[in-house]
């Protein structure tokens, strides 16, 4: 079967993404020919490595639960070691001086339960009403009857949930997984997170912290595993164009055309869609789509210090600040006082100069870390269209586009997650599977 798919099905990928690394692997794991392209060296899309001050560090921080199934599914299929790769923590969410939750090996729901009933910083009516919170959510199978025009913000509210375990539980959560503040972040898309994590078996819910760089943690490892099975990884080599001619897909590239590709997944940032399909007109109504899309931003402030200065855990909370989230790069990928600040979704932080906003995160730094020397230097990074704004009315393209064979994928394509590492994912796969349906049997 191998050859006569070679003869009639070849696949060009354009986006050296999550998503686009997961179609590539899927399609090579059942022997289809696959040509990804990739405009950069680098592979990994908004979730990649950068080369800074003689460390690796990387382009946004991202932690993985235990409940990306196809995440970890691939990275194994690849050949990546997940138990070395990834540091495993049961949930844990700890602002110091204020709150630490931590989930016990227990069963679900138990693990939860007695993680809120645990919870240092909370007071018994607190957290009772977080139990009663997550128990109304189960009985309606988190499911909202008016999804599209409920927030984040809507949903709290209208659950009575007490400020103090809003601001240190539940609004932490809304940012770190929607990217989106709450009182425009979707509600049912919450549920959705809180399901499949929170309220799925405990291991779902397990926090993993990878112990290396995003670009190795995956797509390097799915474009060796590509280029074993007869695949071609293509990088520095932009597209500019995707033109139709007798039922093939033509790529133009910088200087020259390629091939005659019986399928194409577009596997890019939505902001750059329409410049490759633009020229085909069957695609006016999915471009409407897509400029429709706003957009938020992400912030990751990278600090070099001497290498005794630690944080007391791999990952810590802040809240009533600008940063939400403090990691410690040398427990977890080697390089010792490197702190990783990040700060997710539009704020008031967007108005601060450069320098006075790494002056303030600085500052608040110091009020977790007892004599705290100054920085060896500092490194910016700021994705202004990190993900998409996760709005309840928000309309999001489908995998299959209106011409046969032209597939989207990329986190922003319509499914029940967010804007996350396992959503990219998951839209790979989908888009995989639309190729894979049209096999010959046999």
């Amino acid at each position: 079967m191998a050859q006569n798919l070679k003869q009639v099905y070849n696949v060009a990928i354009i986006g050296g993404g999550y998503a686009g690394m997961a179609a590539a692997a899927e399609l090579s794991a059942n022997q289809v020919p696959v040509t990804l392209f990739e405009s950069s060296r680098v592979l990994g899309g908004r979730a990649r490595i950068l080369e800074a001050h003689g460390c690796h560090l990387d382009n946004g921080m991202h932690i993985l639960l235990g409940a990306y199934r196809e995440t970890l599914r691939l990275m194994r299929l690849v050949g990546a070691n997940t138990d070395k790769l990834l540091l495993r923590l049961p949930l844990t969410m700890s602002y110091p001086g204020q709150l630490h939750l931590s989930a016990p090996h227990l069963p679900a729901p138990l693990h939860l339960l007695f993680a809120l009933l645990g919870a240092r910083g909370l007071n018994l009516r607190e957290k009772l009403a977080a139990i009663r919170f997550m128990q109304a959510l189960k009985r309606c199978k988190f499911k909202l009857a008016e999804s599209n025009s409920v927030t984040v913000a809507d949903l709290l509210a209208a659950h009575d949930q007490p400020q103090r375990i809003r601001d240190l539980l539940w609004l932490p959560l809304c940012i770190a997984a929607l990217n989106t503040p709450p009182e425009s972040a979707s509600a049912q898309v919450f549920c959705n997170v809180l399901r499949d994590s929170l309220a799925a078996q405990r291991e779902a819910s397990d926090m993993l912290l990878p112990r290396t760089d995003l670009t190795s943690l995956f797509p390097d490892l799915a474009a060796a595993y590509v280029a074993a099975r007869g695949g071609e990884i293509l990088r520095n080599t932009p597209i500019r164009k995707i033109a139709l001619e007798d039922e093939r897909f033509v790529l133009q590239g910088a200087s020259h055309d390629f091939g005659r590709y019986s399928h194409i997944i577009v596997a890019v940032a939505p902001y750059h869609l329409a410049t490759l399909v633009d020229s085909l007109p069957p695609l006016e109504s999915l471009l409407e789509t897509v400029a429709a899309i706003t957009y938020q931003p992400i912030i990751t402030c990278h600090f070099g210090y001497p290498p005794q200065v630690r944080l007391p855990l791999p990952m810590l909370g802040h809240a009533h600040g600008i940063m939400q989230w403090l990691f410690d790069r040398g427990q977890l990928c080697g390089t010792p006082g490197v702190l990783a600040a990040v700060v997710s979704a539009q704020g008031r932080h967007l108005k601060l100069p450069r320098e006075e906003l790494l002056r303030a995160i600085q500052a608040e730094i110091a009020g977790i870390v007892p004599d705290l020397p100054a920085p060896l230097w500092s490194q910016l990074i700021h994705e202004k269209r990190a993900t998409f704004a996760c709005t309840p009315r928000m309309l999001r393209p489908p995998t299959r586009t209106a011409i046969p064979g032209l597939l989207l994928a990329g986190d922003y394509v319509a499914g029940e997650h967010p804007a996350t590492l396992e959503g990219a994912v998951r839209s790979g796969l989908a888009a995989a599977a639309s190729v894979l349906d049209q096999l010959p049997a046999g």
